[in-house]
Parts: C-alpha cells; sequence; structure tokens
C-alpha cells in the first residue's frame, strides 16, 4: 500500500508591523510552497497602503492568496473565510505538503485552525432594538451592559466597533448566556498537521516599528487612499485603524496631526490585543522578527 504523506499548515503570525510577510516568504520558499494570508483587510482589493499589502516584489516571490481577492462593498467574516480558506487549502494540499498561513487577524487563524462556532439565531426585533439604542444612549451605555453580561469578552473585543458590541449583546440577551460561551466549543478535527508560529520583539522596538510604518503609509499616500473610500465610510471593511481616524479628519472632527498621532496610538492598542490574544494559544512557538533560518530549522524538525 503506498504511504499517505502527512500535510502540514504552517501558521506564522504575531503583532502588526512585525515583519510577517518577510518571515513568511523565507518560509515559503524554503518549502518551495504558496502563502495563504489570514490577514481581514488585505483581501479587500480597493485597500493597499493603509493595510500594508505585501509589495508586487514580494508577491512576485511567492504565490500569495486571499490578497485584494474581495471588495469592501460585499460584507465579509470569518466564517466566510473558513469557508474559502478550507477550500483553497483542500485543492493546494493535492500539489504541496506543506502550506504556509501568515497574518494577525485572530479570527481568521482560528476559524482555520479550530472552525467557527455556530451561533443561534438572532431576533430581528431585540437587533433593531440595540441599534435604537446605540443612536440614542450611544455606544458607551452598550459598552457597559456588555461588560456586565460577558466580562471575559469585552476584555478583548474592539470597543469602538459597535457592530461587534452589537452582536455580542444579541446573544447575551437572547440566551442568558455570555457571547463568550459560545465561542469556546471543541475545536474541530482538520486533515493536515497545525504548526503555530509567532514573532516577538521587545515592547519599544515594536513601537518603533509601528510608527515607523505609519509615517511611511502617510508618505506612501494614505491620506489620498482615505479619499478615495470616504463616501463608503460606512462600510464595515472600513470600520478599522488607519481609515477610521483620517475619516474624522476628513469630516473636519480633528487635526491632520492629530489623526496621524491616533493612527499609531491606535495600532500600538491593537498589537497588545494581538499578542495577548495569540499568548493564550500554548500551541504557538514564539521566534525573533529575524530568526528566519531559526524558524525554518524548527519547523524541518517538526515536519521530519
Amino acid at each position: 500500500m503506498q504511504q499517505v504523506m502527512s500535510k502540514n499548515l504552517i501558521v506564522i503570525t504575531g503583532p502588526t508591523a512585525i515583519g510577517k510577510t518577510s518571515t513568511a516568504i523565507g518560509v515559503a520558499r524554503h518549502f518551495n510552497t504558496e502563502i495563504v494570508s489570514a490577514d481581514s483587510r488585505q483581501i479587500y482589493r480597493e485597500l493597499t497602503i493603509g493595510t500594508a499589502v505585501p509589495s508586487p516584489t514580494e508577491l512576485a516571490a511567492v504565490k500569495h492568496h486571499f490578497i485584494h481577492s474581495h471588495s469592501i462593498e460585499h460584507a465579509y467574516n470569518a466564517s466566510m473565510y473558513e469557508t474559502e480558506a478550507m477550500e483553497l487549502l483542500g485543492k493546494l494540499f493535492k500539489k504541496n505538503d506543506t502550506i504556509v498561513m501568515a497574518g494577525g487577524s485572530m479570527l481568521y487563524i482560528d476559524a482555520v485552525c479550530k472552525g467557527i462556532d455556530t451561533m443561534p439565531d438572532v431576533d430581528p426585533g431585540l437587533r433593531q432594538n440595540l441599534k435604537n439604542r446605540l443612536k440614542t444612549e450611544g455606544i458607551e451605555s452598550l459598552r457597559m451592559q456588555l461588560k456586565q453580561l460577558d466580562r471575559d469578552y469585552y476584555s478583548e473585543v474592539d470597543l469602538k466597533n459597535p457592530s461587534r458590541i452589537v452582536h455580542a449583546l444579541e446573544i447575551c440577551l437572547m440566551t442568558g448566556k455570555p457571547y463568550s460561551s459560545f465561542r469556546s466549543s471543541p475545536k474541530k478535527n482538520r486533515p493536515f498537521n497545525i504548526i503555530k508560529t509567532g514573532l516577538d520583539c521587545d515592547r519599544e522596538l515594536l513601537h518603533q516599528k509601528i510608527n515607523k510604518r505609519v509615517d511611511q503609509m502617510m508618505k506612501a499616500g494614505l491620506e489620498q487612499e482615505a479619499r478615495s473610500v470616504f463616501q463608503q465610510r460606512h462600510l464595515n471593511a472600513l470600520n478599522t485603524v488607519g481609515y477610521r481616524e483620517l475619516f474624522d479628519w476628513l469630516k473636519g472632527e480633528i487635526s491632520r496631526e492629530r489623526a496621524i498621532e491616533l493612527i499609531k496610538r491606535n495600532t500600538r492598542r491593537y498589537a497588545r490585543k494581538q499578542l495577548t490574544w495569540f499568548r493564550n494559544d500554548t500551541a504557538v512557538t514564539w521566534f525573533q522578527p529575524e530568526e528566519t533560518s531559526k524558524i525554518i530549522e524548527y519547523l524541518n524538525q517538526k515536519i521530519s
């Protein structure tokens, strides 16, 4: 009987601006394979600068998937990503024994590695009621209620994202159970091995990397990119760091300098949230961003 070779999904994750792209390319080239992006914003073809899409040179070095593959006009979420990514992996594993997945979108990585939990259907009346409260009472009122009903999810959710807060409250109020309880079901079995690696470095150095990247984005034309999608700013795809702050400036609510300052601050906060999430995953083995050769050595041992 012919021996069936095991399939391996190498995950390379870590906080924003840490250097995941260059590391992933080095690893993918070593294994002569392709990269599946796990970035919830790089999938949008209208966004390039503010989402730090790999450069044309980087994209030419290794074939990437889920880069500029969808439009901001079409709603997209982690559940949809799970379905599409699993279908893609099935095809890629027919020609490769090892695939690299790289990105920092926590839910997207969990969607593939563990599977998305099945959430109960929500009553439309309850949803409308919460949306009305959001308009009349503001987001702070909903935040405080979520903090009371589900402290665990409150500690990790983007508190500036009303859609996520409303959705979590819907589940809490409808079921009488914390939203987080529906996100902890047993993980799905996958027909491949999963090897998780993470990149991290000194906090001060990471902050310097983030601040430098924001400055580079502004020089590269992030302001013009934000202007090009300003009329679509209500879309969930644009409710993200980098665009949100520039939209406030374009609306005349803050100065340009303040917008740049807030992009840097909010990106640093997001990086801390990412690190907290990934550090809770004991399956992740951590490396410094410049240790690509060390990562490859580790992966060779795991795969052999």
